[in-house]
């Protein structure tokens, strides 16, 4: 007998560009009835209302509720037990204030990364140890800037290349770089943080002031980042 059971795997976070959010939007899901999988895909979860918040927290519990009371399956969970869902707009990465935000975030990052590398080295006097250095090699005080000078600067922009592991748009390896890495868990950190408190509340549905909420995370993230990279 073949199985009947819905298996059903939510992910933590999902963006949706309509208001009627379904199920296949939220989660993946299989079941050996294909009558009953198309049925299950199409059911709608949650819809988004002209006035209201653009994210919102589902429980899986109410998810699994409606199929099993829709399809008269069982339904097992195998991932999150709570989906963020978020509204997007088709057109949010594109259009000139977009671009007029990277070229700021890129200029804020450049200037900060320079103004902090050379107030590291104006700390530590890294021009007074070259010219010690040099001296107690070659016998004799360096006049002006010498080759420690341009193997230095050299060797900091290749470490820097291989370390965060991008040369202009293309990657050396496969390998996450480590601003994606603290990125991911800058955004695993605010997810969790909204379903708890949406579980807090009790409710199905979060409500409150996400928008207030996820911007205080975020500002923390940008400190959190600017502090480990910056």
């Amino acid at each position: 007998m073949a199985d009947t059971k819905i298996y059903l795997k939510a992910e933590q976070n999902a963006e949706v560009m309509e208001p009627q959010v379904c199920v296949k939007d939220i989660a993946s899901v299989y079941c050996a009835d294909q009558a009953v999988l198309a049925k299950v895909k199409s059911l709608r979860v949650y819809q988004f209302h002209e006035k209201e918040q653009k994210r919102q927290v589902v429980s899986i519990l109410y998810v699994i509720e409606l199929l099993e009371k829709e399809c008269g399956r069982e339904v097992v969970s195998l991932g999150e037990n709570a989906v963020l869902i978020e509204l997007v707009k088709t057109d949010r990465h594109k259009g000139p204030l977009q671009r007029i935000k990277m070229v700021f975030v890129a200029g804020i990052s450049f200037f900060g990364t320079g103004f902090t590398i050379m107030a590291f080295h104006n700390d530590i006097s890294i021009g007074k140890i070259f010219g010690q250095v040099y001296e107690l090699v070659m016998g004799k005080e360096a006049d002006g800037f010498t080759i420690l000078e341009v193997a230095y600067s050299l060797g900091l922009a290749v470490g820097i290349i291989l370390f965060f592991n991008h040369v202009g748009g293309r990657r050396i390896t496969k390998d996450p770089t480590p601003i994606e890495v603290e990125m991911r868990v800058y955004e695993t950190d605010v997810n969790k943080a909204l379903i708890e408190t949406a579980d807090r509340e009790g409710s199905s549905f979060f409500f409150l002031c996400a928008d207030s909420a996820l911007a205080f995370l975020r500002l923390q993230g940008y400190l959190r980042f600017w502090f480990l990279w910056g």
